[in-house]
């Protein structure tokens, strides 16, 4: 099994409906994804260590992600029953944690050094200690695509992988880049 076979075997294992190859070449940092966190719809702008101003200026995102030459797409897709289905909405997401969770365990025992990006703020904390004390767990805190300045849907379609698979279907996107 080759390397590649592997970690989409590892992926797929943690409870990802979709994973696919990130070329990191492909990936532009915009400043209008990363101005729309400070329109704060989920209230973590300024009070999240993994959010911005806390995790860096745009520039220090862009320079993170670069040090990468490659890595994975993680999807979790979900069914709706109607557009209005926040319950499945809110399962879904709180599933795609889950299995970001899992996979980051077992990929930083194969490279530490990995960069784990999820999607919306970073909740392992039931209260960020942001601004005011270091963050408690440096190594699981994960930043979401959006605050790196990457637009998503742009990131899947770059790199061959869909962004939407139908009505009533709901799909979270993170990613791992990999040394």
């Amino acid at each position: 099994m080759s390397e590649r076979e592997y970690l989409y075997a590892l992926a797929l294992d943690c409870g990802f409906s979709h994973v696919g190859n990130l070329d990191v070449r492909t990936l532009r940092v915009y400043r209008e994804v990363r101005d729309s966190c400070e329109e704060n719809k989920c209230r973590s702008y300024r009070s999240n260590w993994a959010c911005p101003p806390g995790c860096g200026t745009l520039a220090e995102c862009e320079q993170q992600i670069r040090r990468y030459p490659r890595g994975l797409i993680l999807q979790s897709t979900g069914t709706l029953e109607d557009s209005l289905d926040y319950e499945a909405m809110e399962r879904i997401a709180r599933d795609h944690g889950k299995h970001l969770d899992a996979f980051r365990e077992r990929i930083q025992s194969l490279y530490p050094s990995c960069l784990m990006l999820g999607a919306g703020p970073c909740t392992r904390c039931t209260a960020c200690t942001y601004p005011h004390e270091p963050c408690r767990f440096p190594q699981q805190r994960l930043s979401s695509m959006e605050a790196m300045g990457l637009l998503v849907s742009e990131v899947c379609k770059d790199n061959k992988l869909p962004y939407y698979y139908g009505p009533n279907t709901l799909t979270y996107i993170g990613c791992v880049l990999l040394p």
